[in-house]
């Protein structure tokens, strides 16, 4: 079964930056084994089926069917070595670097953003328990995060094209394994101080000429979230599941974080012919994966 399809941007914590019991499962995770790259989204995949099949089903994944969180979910978490962050103004560390999966906080969030936005008869159907009674199960989960917000958010079949502002396009990681091969990867890595201060840059340029809707939205929330969380943590912007739909000459060809730190410099310079040339090469990339979102 291919991964799912489903770009990530995470953050990696300093393991001394949690404290309490959470620390003590984390550490214990980190002894006993834990997740890799390839495995992640087929761990996430697991999660979310078994809350369905669970007799009577549980509303989020990760949770137990009096509405705790399963200590096996508190586990499930990534890890990264400070030396494989490449670094431009900051510091990473101390090690080892940690990213928990957060799947049941993420997924309350995913579901207060549902009760906002669906409509009543969509509610209706997909819920089996009171509107107010999810709100707050969903809440409560959110309010219980150490640092104040999930350390993964996720798309599927694309990625937010700002994302790619946080990244140095030089340091693009890739593993060319077959393309149904678990090791198959693009990614990329950056301290967080450094992200923070490149999210800031394309945020200024964007309120300027896209004025607060659409890029600089994406910007602006993505700046909020990074500033939940330890100065000395790393960021990865992972392709994840979309290097299944993608040819080696496509993968070696994309030339995404260029074309979007170039029109960041371009933006500086109000060099409006270098901006249309470089949207233009993004839409057609990425519209290609568009039409594949539309025929599934």
């Amino acid at each position: 079964m291919p991964r799912p399809f489903v770009a990530y941007l995470r953050v990696y914590e300093p393991l001394s930056s949690f404290d309490g019991p959470l620390a003590e499962l984390l550490r214990e995770a980190l002894e006993t084994g834990h997740l890799d790259y390839a495995t992640a989204g087929e761990r996430e995949r697991a999660l979310w089926l078994r809350s369905q099949l669970a007799n009577p089903p549980t509303l989020l994944p990760g949770e137990l069917p009096d509405g705790r969180s399963a200590p096996s979910a508190l586990r499930d978490l990534l890890v990264l070595d400070p030396a494989e962050v490449p670094i431009e103004d900051a510091t990473v560390g101390p090690g080892p670097l940690i990213c928990p999966l957060d799947l049941r906080a993420r997924s309350a969030a995913a579901l207060i953003g549902f009760l906002a936005s669906a409509s009543p008869a969509l509610r209706n159907a997909a819920l089996t328990v009171s509107l107010d009674d999810v709100r707050e199960r969903a809440s409560a989960v959110l309010s219980d995060l150490p640092s104040g917000a999930v350390h993964v958010v996720s798309t599927t079949w694309t990625v937010p094209l700002p994302w790619f502002a946080l990244v140095d396009p030089d340091h693009r990681h890739l593993v060319m394994a077959g393309r149904t091969d678990p090791r198959r990867q693009v990614c990329w890595r950056i301290a967080m101080a450094d992200a923070r201060r490149r999210v800031t840059r394309a945020h200024t340029l964007a309120v300027r000429t896209f004025g607060e809707q659409g890029p600089t939205k994406v910007l602006q929330d993505t700046g909020r979230w990074l500033e939940h969380f330890h100065e000395g943590s790393a960021v990865e912007l992972d392709y994840g599941g979309l290097v299944q739909l993608l040819d080696d000459d496509e993968l070696v060809a994309d030339s995404s974080a260029e074309d979007v730190n170039a029109i960041i410099e371009a933006l500086e310079v109000q060099n409006v012919e270098e901006v249309a040339t470089r949207f233009e090469r993004l839409r057609d990339f990425w519209g290609e994966l568009a039409m594949r979102e539309r025929f599934n």
